[in-house]
């Protein structure tokens, strides 16, 4: 991870999904990347929907789950502003984004990134300046 990378909820995820074979594997090479070299980056949103993911879809102990989205700080995190809404919001009308993955991508151009890591979004398309890249791609 050599350029700031903005890393979608999926990829934190997918990094506490056992049962999720290469895309763990994967995923948790990510975060290790993106935490050791200081490039990775991710949002309030993405601390959010992690922390709800964790605790409903795997059941983690709220107070475990809670130790990792602060272990996940220590990536740039993105505080989501009125500015990065509305940037949101005009992509979601440009492009007809869903409002929460528009965001994920006005938080990414606004920080710099020049790429965003998910699966939910068109691989190699570019919104706002910034590229779709599914790093599970090649898994599947």
């Amino acid at each position: 991870m050599k350029t700031k990378t903005f890393l979608d909820t999926n990829i934190l995820v997918y990094a506490d999904d056992l049962d999720a074979g290469d895309k763990n594997e994967r995923a948790l090479d990510i975060v290790e990347r993106g935490v050791t070299t200081g490039n990775g980056v991710i949002s309030t949103q993405v601390l959010q929907e992690y922390f709800v993911n964790a605790t409903g879809k795997f059941g983690m102990d709220p107070d475990l789950a809670q130790r990792k989205v602060v272990f996940f700080t220590a990536m740039h995190v993105v505080r989501i502003g009125i500015e990065d809404i509305l940037a949101a919001i005009d992509l979601h009308r440009l492009h007809r984004l869903s409002l929460w993955d528009a965001l994920i991508v006005s938080c990414a151009a606004a920080s710099g990134c020049r790429r965003v890591l998910t699966e939910d979004l068109q691989h190699g398309r570019v919104l706002a300046g910034v590229k779709i890249e599914n790093p599970f791609r090649d898994l599947e």
